[in-house]
Order: C-alpha cells, then sequence, then structure tokens
C-alpha cells in the first residue's frame, strides 16, 4: 500500500530525529530508507524488524506520535490485566496489557500504528484499546513474564515442564476449555464454579450446589492441565512453593474472577468467585440508605463483615465507587487479589494486589501513609499488624475501609481486641474507641422464590454510647443500644430478617436459621412462635 504524504513526512521527521540524538546512526537510517522504498512499509516496522526498536528509539516514537511511552523494567502488568488477552494473541502481535480503565484497556506495543493488533485485542477483549509505546525487548521479557516463556522453546518447555513434574502435568490439551466452563457461570446466574477431582465441574446457584453432568468428570490429569493452562509462569511458581495460590482471571469483555488454586489428595483443586465488570450501586444491592453516610466520613476505620460469600466485596466496592464518583480524594487499595477494577473517575484510585505489587497487607500499609491518600481500603484484615496499621491509619485522619469474617457488630468489636496480647488490649479498645466508626454485617439468603438471594444488613453507627461500652469492656452491651439506636440509622440482624420476612422476599423458616434473638425475631416477623422458644440470644460469636 502507498504511503501517504502525511505518512511519509512522519517517517522523515522520524528518522531525522533518531540521529540527531544517536539513536540511529546515517547509514542505519539509509538502509531503512532504501528497504522503505522497496517495500512501502512504515518506518517503525522496519525499525523493529531490524532489531532496532530498543527503549530509547521507544520513547522518540513516543514523543513525536504524542502517545504515552511506559518502561516496561518498572512497571509490571498485572496479572488481571494479562489474563484480558490471551498469550498467543499477545505474542502473535509482541504486545502486551498493561492497564485496565473502565472499557479501555491500555496495551504496551513498539508500533502504536500496528493497526491489525489493535483491531484484534479489541475483538478479543470487548474493550476499547490504547495504546501506548514500550521497546521491543521489554515487550518481549514482559511477555514472558506474564504468559510464562513461549511453548515452542525447547529450553522454556522443559523449564515448564520441571515445575509441573510433582502434579505430572503433560502437554495435551485439557478436555474442557475453561471460558466454557466461566460462560456457564454467568449463563446460570451461579456466584461461583467449584472443579475438584472425581466429579463434573459444580456450581453454585443461588445458594445451591448445582453438578453440571453435561461435562466431563474431572481426571487428576485433565484437572491439572485445565488449572496450569491459565497460569503464568510465576504463578506456576508460587503454586509449587505454598501449594496454594490466590490471583484473578478475566473472561475477556464479560467478568472477572477471583481464583483460588489448591492441591488436595495429591491433585489441584479450584475454586472460582464471579466479579461482574460493573459495579451495582447501593440501593441496587439492597443496601439500607444509611449505609451511605460511611462514604461520606472524613476519617475513621469502617469495617464490612460477614460469612465468606455474603458479599462484603461487593458492598466495598460499591462504597469506593460513590467516592470516586463523588470526591476530588486519592483511594489506596490493597487486594488479594484486585476484584473489581476502578477507573480513575473524579477520584485518583491506585489498587495494589499482593504478590504482585506489594509482599502482603502489613507491608503495604507500612509505606500507604507516604503515598499521599485520603481513603485505604485493605482487602482482609487478616492479622495482628494488619489490624493494628488500619487502627493508626485511620487515627491519624484517613478513612479506611476493611473486611472481617464475624457474623456480627459486636462480634466485631471483640474480634479485633482478641487478637492482641493481653498487655495490649486495653491501649486497642481505647484506640478501637476513638477510631472506629461504624460496622456493616451482612448476610445472604435465598429468595423464596429460589431464583436469587437477597442481603440481611446489621449496622452499627459508632455513638459515644458505644464508644464509652469499647473502652470498659462491655461490648456484651452494644446490642440492647442497637435495638434502641433506630435514630442514628441503626439496624439490628433480627429487624432487617425481620423486614425482609414482611416484604415476601424470604421464607420465616431460612430467616430464623440466621436470627440472633429468637423470640424477638419471631415477635417482629410476625410469624408463629416456637415452642419452648427463649428470649435469650442465639449462640453468637463471641470471645
Amino acid at each position: 500500500m502507498a504511503r501517504t504524504a502525511r505518512e511519509t513526512q512522519a517517517d522523515t521527521t522520524l528518522g531525522e530525529t533518531l540521529v540527531a540524538r544517536k539513536r540511529l546512526t546515517a547509514k542505519q537510517l539509509e538502509r531503512i530508507r532504501q528497504q522503505q522504498s522497496e517495500s512501502g512499509s512504515s518506518f517503525t516496522t522496519l525499525l523493529i524488524e531490524a532489531g532496532l526498536a530498543t527503549d530509547g528509539i521507544a520513547e522518540v516514537v513516543a514523543e513525536l506520535e504524542g502517545i504515552p511511552y511506559v518502561d516496561l523494567s518498572v512497571t509490571e502488568p498485572d496479572s488481571g490485566v494479562v489474563a484480558l488477552i490471551t498469550g498467543s494473541i499477545a505474542r502473535e502481535h509482541t504486545v502486551v496489557p498493561v492497564k485496565y480503565n473502565g472499557d479501555r484497556l491500555v496495551l504496551a506495543m513498539s508500533d502504536p500504528s500496528d493497526d491489525a493488533a489493535l483491531n484484534d485485542v479489541a475483538a478479543y477483549s470487548g474493550l476499547v484499546v490504547e495504546p501506548v509505546v514500550a521497546g521491543r525487548d521489554a515487550i518481549l521479557k514482559a511477555l514472558d513474564s506474564a504468559y510464562g516463556p513461549e511453548p515452542r522453546m525447547d529450553a522454556d518447555a522443559e523449564g515448564s515442564q520441571k515445575i509441573g513434574q510433582r502434579l505430572g502435568v503433560g502437554d495435551d490439551e485439557p478436555a474442557v476449555d475453561i471460558h466454557d466452563l466461566l460462560e456457564q457461570v454467568m449463563l446460570r446466574g451461579a456466584s461461583d464454579l467449584h472443579l475438584t477431582n472425581g466429579i463434573p465441574p459444580a456450581l453454585r446457584v443461588h445458594g445451591d450446589l448445582v453438578h453440571m453432568e453435561e461435562f466431563p468428570v474431572f481426571t487428576v490429569t485433565d484437572l491439572q492441565k485445565l488449572i496450569y493452562g491459565m497460569l503464568t509462569q510465576k504463578q506456576r511458581e508460587r503454586l509449587e512453593n505454598e501449594l496454594e495460590l490466590d490471583f484473578s482471571y478475566s473472561l475477556p469483555g464479560k467478568a472477572r474472577f477471583r481464583v483460588n488454586v489448591y492441591i488436595q489428595k495429591a491433585s489441584l483443586g479450584a475454586a472460582f468467585r464471579l466479579i461482574p465488570f460493573l459495579i451495582r450501586p447501593l440501593k441496587e444491592l439492597g443496601i439500607p440508605k444509611q449505609v451511605e453516610q460511611f462514604a461520606k466520613l472524613p476519617r475513621g476505620l469502617v469495617l464490612v463483615t460477614g460469612p465468606t460469600g455474603s458479599g462484603k466485596s461487593t458492598t466495598l466496592a460499591s462504597l469506593i465507587d460513590m467516592i470516586n464518583r463523588e470526591q476530588a480524594v486519592h483511594i489506596m487499595t490493597v487486594e488479594d487479589p484486585i476484584e473489581f477494577l476502578h477507573a480513575h473517575k473524579k477520584a485518583i484510585v491506585n489498587q495494589r494486589e499482593v504478590g504482585a505489587d506489594t509482599h502482603g497487607f502489613a507491608p503495604a500499609l507500612k509505606h500507604v501513609l507516604r503515598q499521599d491518600p485520603d481513603v485505604i481500603l485493605v482487602g482482609e484484615m487478616r492479622d495482628l499488624e494488619t489490624i493494628q496499621m488500619a487502627i493508626t491509619a485511620a487515627e491519624t485522619g484517613h478513612l479506611v475501609f476493611g473486611t472481617l469474617h464475624t457474623q456480627d457488630a459486636p462480634s466485631t468489636v471483640d474480634r479485633i481486641i482478641d487478637v492482641f496480647p493481653p498487655h495490649q488490649q486495653n491501649q486497642i479498645r481505647v484506640q478501637l474507641a476513638s477510631s472506629l466508626q461504624g460496622v456493616v454485617a451482612q448476610q445472604l439468603l435465598q429468595t423464596i422464590d429460589g431464583e436469587s438471594r437477597v442481603a440481611a444488613i446489621e449496622v452499627l453507627f459508632v455513638t459515644s454510647a458505644i464508644r464509652n461500652l469499647i473502652r470498659e469492656a462491655k461490648t456484651h452491651q452494644i446490642y440492647s443500644i442497637m435495638q434502641a439506636g433506630a435514630q442514628h440509622g441503626m439496624l439490628t440482624m433480627d429487624d432487617s430478617l425481620a423486614a425482609l420476612v414482611k416484604q415476601g422476599k424470604v421464607s420465616f423458616e431460612s430467616a430464623l436459621e440466621k436470627a440472633h434473638a429468637v423470640e424477638e425475631f419471631t415477635r417482629v416477623a410476625g410469624g408463629p412462635r416456637l415452642p419452648g422458644a427463649k428470649a435469650a440470644m442465639k449462640t453468637r460469636v463471641v470471645s
């Protein structure tokens, strides 16, 4: 195809600039121009073919094209973003995804005018593609890091074989395509996918496990090939060393999944949790309106709690999105792995993934205060050091969100305090009493029609009376204050469950299983009074 006058002028300017800045010699420029006159190829394409697309030349190309330059030696692509396209497509065009912004995928490439590459990546991912420029050698190294060495290379194949040898991973294709299984998660409205040896894949649909009998029963070998085919070389090594692995995986243009891979009975198993691309507002999630107040706080600690699979991450993502849309602040998140992807809106949102961007929650929080954050999200408050640092960050004027696996608001307070040794607990009570702003505890219940699930929500706003109870180690009295605290926006789990029963969303029996005070719940819900039921609280998780 003939070059236009504008393209020819651009090539001439690029060549002259590269020589002037000593990125090319005059002889190299003359040779490329001769090849261009014979082939009609673009100047950048010929630079690449000649092995001259270095980082220095890439910087000049970026400057003249008005496109950002990215140094891949210091910017390692996130594993969740890398999964938006396959390794085969990335290698075919020598491109690597580096960032995801809403519906836009930032793609590092040596030749930003390569329309074939841009179109193929856009078609596969279903996203708008924005090119940035990087050196070709840097891209090749990033491809090896992101997708593992090329399978066709003998040395790399040998290295891959060594890594998978213990689990017996072969070279054949798996019997089932992982994308077919993930499509079923979305088609059937499931929240989770389970893969394990000896049974067909299973879905959790509205709280119940359903086996997909139309798919074959997994053998050890098939399962291992399927899972290993999803992993980068680094992830394979981590799995081998640690015997378990958390990461995110994308169904391009449709959804992301949080994945946990584990080893059981000398075989691999995996659990996938669906994370939609769309972040739904709190109202659509059925979260009480008063919870929105937590997104408007200037500082303090806010905890979202509940059992595994209760929607904590979804609620937190909605709160962070609300801040992102309405406030010009800097939001820093530490997650394992990154789940919901937040594009920069009114706020700046930086998301760090444990394992890929930081060694752990505690190390990340050690340095977060030097990153000028206004809002901090701690994906999970797992240990003493992480909890201590989150409380300290909240005390120093930051708004901190975190999650805990507790059943209700009072037990959340006890759980935090009990993590610390006895000689520190009085100090932590004082710190927590001053920094804690609220707790949202939630559970998911199946609806009466069995077609979906609905959230029951407990909301605690920390008033001066509750701060006194925390300081004085009288957390067992918090529930009584919550029952009488409707004017402050408080809501008990029993009241929330009773409201769902009255609205006809859940059955009395399923709500009763989640209630704290049997007789009180029965009275408020207007259901049958259980024979011999006591007004005492049901078993609670209180240390």
